[in-house]
């Protein structure tokens, strides 16, 4: 059994930073990062189709040499 007779609670803020906590939830929203052009990710989207057209072609080319 504990022995709680010498227990003597402290003010100190020993889970880390109660004040921190709250100017991060107190502080206004940063502006949301832009999201990237819908026609970047379709070239994106289109090279690498054609780079997995390039290996296919490539280990067929092989496969039948």
């Amino acid at each position: 059994m504990s022995n709680y007779q010498n227990y003597q609670p402290s003010n100190d803020d020993t889970a880390a930073s109660t004040q921190m906590f709250r100017a991060f939830v107190e502080e206004p929203a940063a502006t949301p990062a832009t999201a990237p052009s819908e026609s970047r990710h379709t070239g994106v989207i289109a090279a690498a189709v054609i780079i997995g057209l390039v290996v296919v072609i490539g280990v067929v080319y092989l496969a039948f040499k």
